[in-house]
């Protein structure tokens, strides 16, 4: 897949949304407290039985059968929960970060799959990127559209501001991070200058915050595919940032979470649905928490996801269903 550099030309702010893993550590300081060991609610409730009216038993068998097929193709496994986890580019231009995040609890992993902005998505009558989506109806909105896309439920919503990323790195004392890339780049509009070498360094949030949103250098070196490094750049930076964060030694900084997480995050998880996931979190330790990307190519203005290859990644990793969803509960715009 390629993506023109010249599509790229400047580095909008595009904040990870890291603070979910530090809601995790909170929470389960939290449960051990207020002892809230409960799951979520599932928010997608099976149909309900339906009076049939038909004439006759064969008709009437047939009914029940599709019932009960229905039923059967939405029942819920155990423990397993679907997180969007947004991160916001102040206003700039919709939801610039967005990461749906599997919690399998019973299978203890947790797997984080990135969504494209330029993703291709069709709603209200129209095609857009699916990043537009949070700038039309917010965080309701956009899991409307990944849900419909993907065919699976978003049972909860995270929103995190680009100010919480700082702020949550600096709380736990900078991270060790290995920069994949020399970094040279500046912007003096945005007041943006990134320079780091090659190899492992201590990032402050300042500095963390600006690795993440590099895209190319200056002279158009870099990753030589702008999007799709910067994702493997977040995606791997999580990753330390969860190993760091999901430590007895953090959860001393608890009070700093809290200020974090109430000042810059918004989400529908209540305080006993993140009790439970901060407990899960815990158990299911860093080394069982993995990223990838929806699978697409690039054709101007849009990525266009590979239907075959998006349903044998919904199926491996983010289905919260029994059964194997099939292409028709997909709707992935050609």
């Amino acid at each position: 897949m390629s993506n023109p550099r010249h599509l790229r030309k400047r580095h909008r702010r595009s904040p990870v949304p890291l603070l979910l893993l530090a809601v995790f550590v909170l929470a389960a300081v939290y449960a051990g407290i207020r002892c809230l060991f409960r799951a979520p609610e599932q928010k997608q409730e099976l149909p309900p039985d339906q009076p049939v009216s038909s004439e006759t038993d064969a008709a009437s068998g047939a009914e029940d059968a599709a019932q009960e097929a229905l039923r059967s193709h939405l029942e819920r496994k155990a423990d397993f929960y679907t997180i969007l986890v947004s991160g916001v580019d102040d206003g700039n231009g919709g939801s610039d970060t967005n990461i749906l995040v599997a919690v399998d609890a019973a299978t203890s992993y947790i797997y984080g799959v990135s969504i494209p902005r330029d993703t291709k998505a069709v709603f209200n009558g129209k095609s857009h990127k699916i990043n537009a989506a949070y700038n039309i109806g917010g965080m309701k909105k956009l899991a409307e559209v990944v849900s419909d896309q993907l065919g699976i439920p978003v049972d909860y919503t995270v929103l995190v501001d680009l100010r919480g990323f700082e702020a949550l790195v600096d709380a736990i004392g900078g991270v060790n991070f290995t920069v994949p890339v020399d970094m040279d780049y500046d912007d003096p509009v945005q007041d943006l200058h990134i320079h780091f070498t090659k190899g492992t360094q201590h990032l402050s949030g300042a500095d963390a915050l600006k690795v993440v949103r590099f895209r190319h250098n200056n002279d158009g070196t870099g990753y030589g595919s702008e999007d799709l490094g910067r994702m493997q750049t977040q995606q791997n930076f999580l990753k330390a940032v969860a190993k760091q964060t999901l430590t007895v030694s953090n959860l001393t900084k608890v009070d700093s979470f809290v200020k974090i997480f109430q000042k810059y995050v918004e989400t529908d998880l209540s305080l006993g649905n993140l009790a439970w996931l901060g407990r899960e979190a815990i158990t299911i330790g860093a080394e069982n928490i993995d990223f990838s990307t929806l699978p697409g190519d690039w054709k101007s203005p849009y990525i266009y996801l590979d239907q075959e290859e998006t349903l044998a990644l919904v199926n491996q990793y983010l289905n919260p269903y029994v059964e194997d969803r099939t292409a028709a509960d997909l709707h992935i715009p050609g």
